[in-house]
């Protein structure tokens, strides 16, 4: 997979693909987020909240840039750690919210959306 640093084939499909790859991952994210704010728990524990409030914030900046795929990668890096931090706030707090399956699937379910979205950062931003 071509990286960052070489700006020659930032514009190859497998940009592309990998965009459009971290785009379905952001729409599972999006649809826990839905979950969350949506959910009564949430008005009893505004720590949920933080889940929303950062899935809102990272998509939002990234739609702006999924025809650019180097501006894409870019600001995923960026925010990436914003994700991290929600999904282990999310992890943390849901459990003491409710123990309902829909809970825990929510947070499975960021969890791996949150990994996909390292792996391809990973992919593009080698160590």
């Amino acid at each position: 997979m071509p990286t960052a640093d070489n700006s020659s084939e930032m514009e190859s499909s497998e940009m592309k693909v990998a965009v459009q790859q971290c785009q379905k991952l952001l729409a599972h994210a999006w649809m826990v987020r839905t979950f969350v704010k949506h959910s009564p728990e949430a008005e009893d524990f505004p720590e949920l909240m933080i889940l929303p409030r950062t899935v809102f914030d990272v998509s939002r900046s990234l739609e702006s840039r999924k025809d650019d795929p180097s501006a894409y990668f870019r600001q995923l890096k960026k925010k990436l750690h914003r994700l991290q931090g929600a999904a282990a706030e999310f992890a943390e707090h849901a459990p003491v919210a409710s123990t309902h399956l829909n809970f825990q699937q929510a947070v499975i379910s960021f969890n791996a959306c949150v990994e996909g979205l390292e792996e391809h950062c990973r992919q593009i931003f080698p160590s």
